[in-house]
């Protein structure tokens, strides 16, 4: 009865000798020992490179409601949110929504999406009833793990049944939208269970179920992303009729034209819609695991696992989407001994009913009338009031009003119709259907032969040696708008890399100084083979202070969706990298920045010069730009680290200080750049002056300036007691690029400065204790194609407070994260995340 009481009020219920015990800075980071850095056992003091762990009492003490949200205050971490439900992590810049610079691992696999090249957030992560500790790997991993680890890697590690066998139960429950004045106050629930057993000493299993439901954070921020579209005619603001609200869609560059009204140039936006207005921001997630267990020896041991997730939330990429009946699994098989480790996984993904919020909203607006025909009626209209001497911006409204008359209105049977419609056609061009389906196939193994077959060679050289490998193929479908098989229509396309690594390491002057040595070869299915070299040194003048220096060289092969992408996407034509892709694009392009710049000084011209359009196109022809750019090639950073880690004051406070300089060569990014729709080199100016005479390409490329990326992090944490602890940390990130006005979005996308102050008291009175943590972000500029400018500086302040009943394994946790309910964005064109406040329960019963 006690327990199911607690459970409904949210409480925690733990088994005692699950409650950490009282310890000091010094018992915790002394006998902290991290896997990811090397991947093997080592003490997190002596990482050669910088690494931050989230261990079970650090998740306790968080004010966040789930070790997946406090991963976000570890020292320079930076988190984009684009729903409730799917948050990106990020280290040392070049941030995006979608980020394949970063690596999600549970216990080794890698749970990222197959078709994208990245996590989708929490998808196939574990629950916190599962989880042992959190790893994070800042800055450039692939020499140990390969394709796509430049940013660095997070491997969540969770319990083994053997170890950890019982029943759990947990349940969140919160609110949000706390006086939103758009949406009123949403309830939260997430409910979990967790079940392990040990069958006989050999076998065991277990068993995780996580249910969330809620109600989304909402994308609504109408800043105007062309306030000078019609500057030459001063019209701006609500009287800008090319007006481009961050979250209204339907109303892009692509769905504007230059008209001409009674002798002036204007620029005219179709309407569109809002996002709340075209999408349903339910949260509804299903997510678990099953894992068989079987040990040969103590040591030794055999594992499967199956991972399943469905989803039903909003989802960010180069344009917003809605992620229903989303289905994303893996199935992975573990072998694992003192000397070696083998794993092999297969994942799959099915878009399911998901579809794209903006192609829903544009292709809305062009289902009840094509673009011809709604500024044809906007032209006469506004050539209508002109002659009835109607001043401009009312006219220009009439306009609007005349040419958007029997418009579908959002929430009517005609609109939702319209939403189920279009839901279900794959081009979006002319619908919404996001419809995916991609496997990603893996095989890892790594081999420690000085722990067996070369003991005596360890012992007279002292050498440590580790080699590994790993087999991947990525497997689409082609749907025809995502992606095609340029080769063998019809058939799946296959992509794929396969590698290996030596490392090698050593101690000297009395196991003070150890040298660290790695060498990965990787090869590519249309690239040629990359070396990826690591060297690190740490030096210990005693087992308290550590000072570390490295250089890595990494490479990473452009994603699935970088090489291969095909999609129409609302009159602009996403293409991949390769030649096989983009073949005869890259030779005929222009930049659109130049474009953009040659129609608007045609406008001046026209609008404010007198000039003639024709005079006008001939006066400023010189300003168009070929495109300078050709297919992709593999991205390859360099990156110095120096740092250390150690205790100071009577090994009270824990120092942990990193500096870092990275140097990109062909930076893989996005350029905008169009062709003409004819092959009259006379007439290519004109082609130029009107958007219905050009095709637009959004194409992968490289950047053709070298990207100079520094920065630098430090965390302490101060005991001041046994139980009160302070802690902060701090992050300096900055872009140093030469600009040379080439149209490459460099999209570093990361604030100057990320700071965290934690206060912890695990037992203030009476087994009462309290965490609260204040964030400070500060603003930056942020480049994408959904939307660019500048987010502004973020302060939240986080708290909990828990009560612990220690002999019934008792834990309450009440909080909140952004306490004070002041909104804010972590990119431009994501949501706005307010104040979250929550109870959490868990009942565990050890056996």
């Amino acid at each position: 009865m006690l327990n199911s009481t607690l459970l409904w009020l949210g409480l925690a219920v733990l088994p005692a000798d699950t409650i950490p015990d009282k310890d000091t800075v010094r018992s915790r980071e002394l006998a902290e020992v991290v896997v990811s850095a090397s991947r093997i056992p080592e003490s997190i003091l002596r990482s050669p490179v910088s690494i931050d762990v989230l261990d079970a009492r650090r998740i306790r003490l968080s004010a966040q409601p789930s070790y997946f949200d406090a991963i976000e205050n570890l020292k320079g971490i930076q988190v984009l949110t684009s729903s409730l439900g799917f948050k990106v992590y990020n280290t040392r810049g070049f941030a995006n929504t979608t980020n394949v610079r970063f690596v999600q691992l549970v216990d080794g696999r890698d749970n990222q999406a197959p078709h994208i090249g990245a996590p989708i957030a929490s998808a196939l992560a574990p629950s916190d009833l599962d989880i042992q500790r959190v790893e994070v790997v800042p800055g450039v991993a692939s020499a140990l793990y390969g394709m796509n680890a430049l940013n660095g890697l997070v491997n969540i590690i969770t319990r083994n049944p053997f170890d950890s066998p019982g029943l759990s139960i947990g349940q969140k429950t919160g609110v949000n939208h706390v006086n939103d004045q758009a949406v009123s106050a949403k309830l939260y629930s997430e409910t979990s269970l967790r079940y392990a057993q040990r069958i006989g000493q050999r076998f065991a299993f277990k068993v995780n179920l996580v249910y969330q439901r809620g109600y989304d954070w909402v994308a609504a921020n109408a800043m105007d992303l062309n306030p000078n579209g019609n500057a030459s005619l001063n019209l701006f603001g609500a009287n800008n009729p090319a007006l481009d609200p961050v979250n209204s869609y339907g109303n892009e560059a692509a769905n504007r034209r230059t008209l001409t009204l009674g002798g002036r140039r204007y620029s005219i936006a179709r309407t569109g819609y809002y996002e709340a207005e075209a999408t349903d921001y339910q949260l509804l997630n299903l997510r678990g695991d099953l894992s068989l267990h079987y040990r040969f020896t103590p040591t030794t041991e055999l594992a499967y696992t199956y991972q399943v997730a469905t989803l039903n939330n909003v989802y960010q990429r180069t344009n917003r989407f809605r992620l229903e009946n989303y289905v994303l699994e893996q199935h992975s098989l573990t072998f694992t001994s003192p000397s070696v480790q083998v794993r092999a996984y297969r994942s799959r993904e099915n878009t399911g009913n998901s579809y794209n919020i903006r192609s829903m909203a544009e292709n809305i607006d062009k289902s009840f009338k094509s673009d011809n025909q709604w500024f044809s009626d906007f032209t006469s209209q506004f050539n209508a009031s002109s002659r009835a001497d109607v001043p401009v911006t009312a006219a220009l409204q009439a306009a609007r009003a005349f040419a958007d008359r029997s418009r579908p209105v959002p929430g009517s049977d005609a609109f939702n119709t319209l939403i189920d419609n279009l839901r279900s056609i794959n081009n979006w061009d002319t619908g919404a259907a996001l419809q995916v389906k991609s496997w990603l196939y893996h095989a890892e193994g790594q081999w420690e032969p000085t722990k067996v077959i070369l003991k005596n060679f360890r012992q007279r050289t002292g050498i440590d040696l580790l080699a590994g490998f790993d087999f991947r193929r990525y497997v689409v479908f082609p749907d025809g708008n995502y992606f095609i098989n340029p080769t063998e229509p019809g058939r799946n396309l296959v992509y794929g890399k396969e590698g290996g690594f030596v490392q090698a390491s050593r101690s000297f002057l009395a196991d003070r100084l150890k040298v660290t040595g790695s060498l990965r070869l990787d090869k590519n299915t249309y690239f040629d083979p990359r070396l990826n070299p690591r060297l690190a040194v740490v030096y210990s003048p005693t087992q308290l202070h550590n000072v570390r220096l490295s250089y890595q060289n990494g490479y990473r092969f452009p994603s699935l969706f970088e090489a291969f992408s095909n999609v129409n996407s609302g009159g602009v034509k996403r293409v991949g990298g390769l030649p096989i892709m983009s073949q005869g694009i890259f030779e005929r392009a222009y930049l659109r920045t130049s474009i953009d710049a040659f129609q608007a000084a045609i406008n001046t011209d026209v609008n404010t010069n007198g000039l003639t359009t024709n005079q006008a196109i001939q006066k400023n022809r010189g300003l168009l730009r070929a495109s300078p750019y050709t297919y992709i090639k593999p991205e390859q950073v360099n990156s110095f680290e120096i740092g250390y880690k150690g205790l100071l004051f009577k090994q009270r406070l824990y120092v942990d200080v990193d500096f870092y300089y990275s140097t990109y060569r062909n930076f893989m990014a996005q350029v905008n750049a169009n062709i003409p729709r004819g092959s009259n080199p006379d007439s290519l100016a004109y082609y130029f002056a009107s958007s219905t005479t050009q095709d637009r390409y959004r194409l992968w490329t490289n950047s053709r300036t070298r990207v100079y990326n520094y920065g630098g992090s430090a965390a302490l944490r101060y005991s001041l007691t046994t139980n009160w602890s302070l802690g902060g940390n701090a992050s300096f990130a900055r872009l140093d690029r030469a600009e040379n006005g080439d149209g490459l979005e460099s999209a570093f996308n990361t604030p100057k400065w990320i700071t965290n102050l934690t206060l912890t008291n695990g037992n203030v009175w009476n087994d009462i204790g309290f965490s609260v943590n204040y964030k400070y972000q500060s603003a930056f500029l942020w480049q994408s194609e959904l939307a660019t400018g500048t987010v502004p500086a973020i302060n939240t302040v986080d708290a909990q407070l828990s009560y612990q009943l220690r002999k019934a394994g008792v834990l309450i946790k009440v909080g909140g994260t952004n306490l004070l309910n002041r909104s804010y964005y972590t990119f431009i064109g994501g949501p706005a995340v307010g104040g979250f406040y929550y109870t959490n329960l868990v009942w565990e019963l050890a056996k």
